[in-house]
Protein backbone atom coordinates (compact mmCIF):
# COMPACT_ATOMS: atom_id res chain seq x y z
CA UNK A 1 0.00 0.00 0.00
CA UNK A 2 1.48 3.41 -1.12
CA UNK A 3 0.81 5.52 2.12
CA UNK A 4 -0.13 9.29 1.21
CA UNK A 5 2.77 11.88 1.92
CA UNK A 6 1.95 15.58 4.00
CA UNK A 7 3.20 17.83 1.55
CA UNK A 8 6.00 20.63 2.36
CA UNK A 9 5.69 23.37 4.46
CA UNK A 10 8.92 24.71 3.29
CA UNK A 11 9.95 27.59 1.28
CA UNK A 12 13.44 26.64 0.65
CA UNK A 13 14.30 28.58 -3.11
CA UNK A 14 11.46 30.80 -2.81
CA UNK A 15 11.44 34.55 -2.81
CA UNK A 16 8.89 36.31 -0.88
CA UNK A 17 7.74 39.87 -0.42
CA UNK A 18 5.75 41.19 1.91
CA UNK A 19 4.46 45.08 2.19
CA UNK A 20 3.98 46.80 5.22
CA UNK A 21 6.80 44.21 6.45
CA UNK A 22 8.74 46.38 9.55
CA UNK A 23 5.94 45.71 12.50
CA UNK A 24 3.06 43.80 13.33
CA UNK A 25 1.34 41.31 11.11
CA UNK A 26 3.58 42.03 8.00
CA UNK A 27 6.73 41.68 10.14
CA UNK A 28 5.21 38.52 11.26
CA UNK A 29 4.94 37.25 7.94
CA UNK A 30 8.26 38.22 6.99
CA UNK A 31 9.76 36.19 10.45
CA UNK A 32 7.44 33.63 9.48
CA UNK A 33 8.21 33.03 5.67
CA UNK A 34 12.07 33.21 6.27
CA UNK A 35 11.91 30.68 9.08
CA UNK A 36 10.43 28.26 6.66
CA UNK A 37 13.25 28.88 4.34
CA UNK A 38 12.35 31.99 1.70
CA UNK A 39 14.53 34.72 1.19
CA UNK A 40 12.84 37.70 1.79
CA UNK A 41 12.36 41.07 0.84
CA UNK A 42 10.82 43.44 2.59
CA UNK A 43 9.24 46.71 1.55
CA UNK A 44 7.92 49.33 3.96
CA UNK A 45 7.47 53.38 3.37
CA UNK A 46 10.06 54.69 5.83
CA UNK A 47 13.61 54.10 5.32
CA UNK A 48 14.36 53.56 9.08
CA UNK A 49 12.00 51.15 10.35
CA UNK A 50 13.20 49.47 6.79
CA UNK A 51 16.72 49.23 7.95
CA UNK A 52 15.73 48.05 11.81
CA UNK A 53 13.45 45.48 10.60
CA UNK A 54 15.85 44.05 8.31
CA UNK A 55 19.10 44.24 10.60
CA UNK A 56 17.11 42.11 13.02
CA UNK A 57 16.09 39.54 11.26
CA UNK A 58 19.61 39.32 9.67
CA UNK A 59 20.67 39.05 13.12
CA UNK A 60 18.68 35.84 13.25
CA UNK A 61 20.32 34.42 10.64
CA UNK A 62 17.71 35.05 8.02
CA UNK A 63 17.90 35.98 4.48
CA UNK A 64 16.52 39.27 3.97
CA UNK A 65 16.80 42.25 2.40
CA UNK A 66 14.67 45.33 2.16
CA UNK A 67 13.51 48.54 0.66
CA UNK A 68 11.74 51.70 1.30
CA UNK A 69 8.46 51.71 -1.20
CA UNK A 70 5.28 53.88 -1.16
CA UNK A 71 3.11 51.03 -1.99
CA UNK A 72 0.31 53.62 -3.28
CA UNK A 73 2.70 55.07 -6.03
CA UNK A 74 2.12 52.34 -8.81
CA UNK A 75 5.23 53.85 -10.64
CA UNK A 76 7.40 53.40 -8.03
CA UNK A 77 6.13 49.73 -7.16
CA UNK A 78 6.82 49.23 -11.28
CA UNK A 79 10.38 50.42 -10.87
CA UNK A 80 10.82 48.50 -7.58
CA UNK A 81 9.55 45.31 -9.48
CA UNK A 82 11.50 45.61 -12.55
CA UNK A 83 15.14 45.64 -10.58
CA UNK A 84 14.51 43.03 -9.00
CA UNK A 85 14.21 38.84 -9.55
CA UNK A 86 10.62 37.65 -9.75
CA UNK A 87 9.18 36.99 -6.07
CA UNK A 88 7.40 33.21 -6.12
CA UNK A 89 5.32 34.87 -2.57
CA UNK A 90 3.58 38.17 -2.32
CA UNK A 91 2.14 39.31 1.48
CA UNK A 92 0.44 42.20 0.76
CA UNK A 93 0.03 43.85 4.38
CA UNK A 94 0.62 47.15 4.23
CA UNK A 95 -2.78 48.42 4.99
CA UNK A 96 -3.72 51.65 7.75
CA UNK A 97 -7.31 52.73 8.97
CA UNK A 98 -8.90 56.38 10.06
CA UNK A 99 -11.95 55.09 11.73
CA UNK A 100 -15.11 57.24 12.49
CA UNK A 101 -18.74 56.91 12.47
CA UNK A 102 -20.13 57.23 8.93
CA UNK A 103 -21.36 60.71 9.61
CA UNK A 104 -17.72 62.11 10.19
CA UNK A 105 -15.59 60.35 7.28
CA UNK A 106 -14.13 63.04 5.56
CA UNK A 107 -13.02 62.31 1.77
CA UNK A 108 -9.64 62.85 2.15
CA UNK A 109 -9.48 59.59 4.84
CA UNK A 110 -11.36 57.84 2.08
CA UNK A 111 -9.16 58.31 -0.18
CA UNK A 112 -5.92 57.40 2.12
CA UNK A 113 -7.49 54.47 3.35
CA UNK A 114 -8.95 52.87 -0.79
CA UNK A 115 -5.66 53.83 -1.80
CA UNK A 116 -3.23 51.97 1.00
CA UNK A 117 -5.99 49.07 1.26
CA UNK A 118 -7.48 47.85 -2.31
CA UNK A 119 -5.25 50.11 -4.70
CA UNK A 120 -2.12 49.09 -3.74
CA UNK A 121 -2.80 45.24 -2.87
CA UNK A 122 -4.55 45.36 -6.57
CA UNK A 123 -1.11 46.84 -8.48
CA UNK A 124 1.75 45.25 -6.25
CA UNK A 125 -0.24 41.86 -6.98
CA UNK A 126 -0.22 42.72 -10.64
CA UNK A 127 3.34 43.46 -10.71
CA UNK A 128 4.07 40.52 -9.64
CA UNK A 129 1.73 38.11 -11.06
CA UNK A 130 2.58 39.70 -14.44
CA UNK A 131 6.07 38.62 -13.87
CA UNK A 132 5.42 34.90 -12.84
CA UNK A 133 2.98 34.60 -15.77
CA UNK A 134 5.81 35.60 -18.00
CA UNK A 135 8.38 33.53 -16.60
CA UNK A 136 6.08 30.78 -16.59
CA UNK A 137 6.49 30.03 -12.76
CA UNK A 138 3.79 29.64 -9.97
CA UNK A 139 3.50 31.43 -7.07
CA UNK A 140 1.10 32.28 -3.89
CA UNK A 141 -0.25 35.89 -3.33
CA UNK A 142 -1.46 36.44 0.43
CA UNK A 143 -3.90 39.51 0.75
CA UNK A 144 -4.25 40.45 4.77
CA UNK A 145 -7.54 40.82 4.71
CA UNK A 146 -9.62 41.42 7.89
CA UNK A 147 -12.60 39.97 9.47
CA UNK A 148 -13.99 43.38 8.65
CA UNK A 149 -14.24 41.56 5.45
CA UNK A 150 -16.88 39.54 6.74
CA UNK A 151 -18.52 41.89 9.26
CA UNK A 152 -18.38 45.34 9.89
CA UNK A 153 -18.44 47.33 13.54
CA UNK A 154 -18.98 50.68 14.87
CA UNK A 155 -16.86 53.45 13.11
CA UNK A 156 -15.96 50.87 10.49
CA UNK A 157 -17.29 52.01 7.95
CA UNK A 158 -14.59 52.85 5.29
CA UNK A 159 -12.48 50.70 6.48
CA UNK A 160 -14.82 47.47 6.33
CA UNK A 161 -15.97 48.65 2.45
CA UNK A 162 -11.89 48.16 1.89
CA UNK A 163 -11.41 44.67 3.08
CA UNK A 164 -15.28 43.38 1.47
CA UNK A 165 -13.16 44.94 -1.34
CA UNK A 166 -10.39 42.85 -0.88
CA UNK A 167 -12.34 39.71 -0.73
CA UNK A 168 -13.97 40.26 -4.13
CA UNK A 169 -10.86 41.49 -5.21
CA UNK A 170 -9.27 38.10 -4.48
CA UNK A 171 -11.76 35.98 -5.68
CA UNK A 172 -11.53 37.42 -9.06
CA UNK A 173 -7.78 37.56 -8.92
CA UNK A 174 -7.86 33.81 -8.26
CA UNK A 175 -9.97 32.86 -11.39
CA UNK A 176 -8.01 34.98 -13.50
CA UNK A 177 -4.71 33.86 -12.53
CA UNK A 178 -5.73 30.39 -11.96
CA UNK A 179 -4.82 29.19 -15.21
CA UNK A 180 -1.72 30.29 -14.70
CA UNK A 181 -1.23 28.18 -11.01
CA UNK A 182 -0.94 31.27 -9.36
CA UNK A 183 -2.97 31.11 -6.17
CA UNK A 184 -4.83 34.00 -4.33
CA UNK A 185 -6.08 33.69 -0.65
CA UNK A 186 -6.87 36.33 2.24
CA UNK A 187 -6.09 36.08 5.87
CA UNK A 188 -9.04 37.41 7.85
CA UNK A 189 -7.89 38.46 11.46
CA UNK A 190 -10.13 39.28 14.18
CA UNK A 191 -8.31 42.24 16.75
CA UNK A 192 -4.72 41.42 16.97
CA UNK A 193 -2.66 43.60 19.77
CA UNK A 194 -0.13 45.37 16.94
CA UNK A 195 0.45 49.36 17.02
CA UNK A 196 -2.05 49.56 15.02
CA UNK A 197 -5.05 47.91 16.81
CA UNK A 198 -4.04 50.26 20.09
CA UNK A 199 -5.66 52.90 19.95
CA UNK A 200 -8.97 51.77 19.61
CA UNK A 201 -8.24 48.94 22.15
CA UNK A 202 -7.11 51.49 24.57
CA UNK A 203 -10.87 52.33 25.00
CA UNK A 204 -12.40 50.25 27.79
CA UNK A 205 -15.49 49.94 26.38
CA UNK A 206 -14.56 49.46 22.92
CA UNK A 207 -11.93 46.78 24.10
CA UNK A 208 -14.56 44.38 26.30
CA UNK A 209 -17.17 44.78 23.17
CA UNK A 210 -14.46 43.06 21.16
CA UNK A 211 -13.49 40.54 23.71
CA UNK A 212 -17.13 39.99 23.94
CA UNK A 213 -17.34 39.08 20.27
CA UNK A 214 -14.49 36.26 20.63
CA UNK A 215 -15.24 33.08 21.70
CA UNK A 216 -11.65 32.41 22.65
CA UNK A 217 -11.40 34.72 25.09
CA UNK A 218 -9.08 36.92 24.09
CA UNK A 219 -7.40 38.93 21.55
CA UNK A 220 -4.97 38.14 19.02
CA UNK A 221 -1.32 38.42 18.81
CA UNK A 222 0.90 38.48 15.97
CA UNK A 223 2.17 34.60 16.28
CA UNK A 224 -1.38 33.55 15.68
CA UNK A 225 -1.14 34.86 12.38
CA UNK A 226 2.16 33.68 11.00
CA UNK A 227 1.29 29.95 11.00
CA UNK A 228 -1.44 30.73 8.41
CA UNK A 229 1.06 32.42 6.27
CA UNK A 230 3.17 29.90 5.63
CA UNK A 231 0.50 27.82 4.91
CA UNK A 232 -0.93 29.35 2.35
CA UNK A 233 2.50 29.83 0.68
CA UNK A 234 3.21 26.66 1.00
CA UNK A 235 2.95 23.31 -1.25
CA UNK A 236 0.41 22.43 1.73
CA UNK A 237 -2.10 24.20 0.05
CA UNK A 238 -1.71 23.63 -3.09
CA UNK A 239 -5.62 23.46 -4.09
CA UNK A 240 -6.51 26.34 -1.79
CA UNK A 241 -7.56 29.43 -3.90
CA UNK A 242 -10.05 32.40 -3.97
CA UNK A 243 -10.41 31.66 -0.28
CA UNK A 244 -10.62 33.14 3.30
CA UNK A 245 -9.01 32.19 5.73
CA UNK A 246 -10.65 34.05 9.08
CA UNK A 247 -8.26 33.94 12.43
CA UNK A 248 -11.39 35.17 14.25
CA UNK A 249 -10.97 33.14 17.46
CA UNK A 250 -14.74 32.26 16.79
CA UNK A 251 -15.97 36.12 15.99
CA UNK A 252 -18.23 34.98 12.98
CA UNK A 253 -19.33 31.59 14.33
CA UNK A 254 -22.32 33.65 16.27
Amino acid sequence: MRLPRTPSFRLDGKRALVTGGTRGIGLGAAVALAEAGAEVTIAARTARDVAAAVAAMRESGFRVDGSALDVTDTAAVQAFMAERPAFDILVNSAGGARHASFLQVEERDYQAVVDLNLKATIFVSQCVATRLVAEGRSGSIINISSQMGHVSGPQRSIYSATKFAVEGLTRGMAIDLGPDNIRVNTICPTFIETEMTAGSLSDAEFRAWVLSKIKLGRLGKVEDIMGAVVFLASDASAMVTGSSLLVDGGWRAG
